[in-house]
């Protein structure tokens, strides 16, 4: 008997010690909890934490809960743009109703220069080598101006995206030094995701940031990574 304990001890042990250490997220393999139709139906609350997200990526976009602000993933650390333009380094308990995450290891660089909005996303076109695939996105650079947005937290029961949008905060940034974080997906992903770029901004100094209207570089530097796989969790909450 002590034998057959100690075989099953091991056993979950060994299985406890598989499931923990495979957890991680694959690099450039992306995560996303619910989807983009979910939360353009007023889908604004969820379960995943932040810390839950972490284990997912160090890189990533969404909103938080209550869809209060924009949220903002990099380099490990995940941000929220509130919309009175206060930017706030979120704590591990935070939850969100929609992110989509990776750990960004880039496959493509370039250095970019005196773009508007439409010249800089045709450039990215050109980094892209197959339309079939997702694209994690990176600029770290300076930018002679960028709008943002923020829409403010909502109360149940709760509007349409479309309609919450209505309020949003807009804030229009001038010659600052700072980095897009994003994506750009392909034309089938509708209704799971945003087709075509979903771009946020974060300043360097960590004090603005938002939703991307438009935005002029500079000067910067693109990173981007082609995504080999996607994994995607439903929504659970029902409001």
């Amino acid at each position: 008997m002590k034998a057959l304990f100690r075989t099953i001890t091991i056993a979950f042990a060994f299985l406890f010690f598989f499931n923990t250490s495979t957890f991680a997220q694959p690099s450039n393999e992306l995560y996303q909890i619910s989807t983009i139709n979910a939360l353009l139906q007023g889908v604004y609350d969820g379960d995943l934490t932040i810390k839950d997200l972490k284990h997912r990526g160090d890189f990533g976009i969404g909103t938080l809960n209550g869809l209060d602000g924009e949220l903002i993933g990099l380099d490990g650390d995940y941000y929220q743009v509130k919309a009175n333009g206060e930017v706030l380094k979120l704590t591990d308990d935070v939850k969100v109703p929609f992110a989509t995450s990776l750990n960004f290891q880039a496959d493509r660089v370039a250095d970019l220069h005196d773009l508007d909005y439409e010249n800089l996303q045709k450039s990215l076109d050109q980094m892209k080598n197959d339309t079939n695939y997702f694209y994690a996105i990176r600029i770290d650079g300076v930018f002679t101006t960028v709008l943002t947005r923020a829409i403010p937290k909502q109360s149940k029961p709760y509007k349409t995206l479309a309609e919450a949008a209505k309020d949003q905060h807009v804030f229009d940034l001038k010659n600052i030094k700072g980095t897009v974080i994003g994506f750009w997906c392909p034309q089938y992903i509708n209704g799971i995701n945003v087709p075509g770029y979903h771009l946020h901004f974060i300043s360097e100094d960590r004090k603005f940031g938002g939703h991307i209207l438009t935005a002029a570089l500079q000067s910067g530097k693109v990173q981007m990574s082609r995504i080999n796989s996607f994994h995607m969790e439903l929504p659970q909450d029902t409001s």
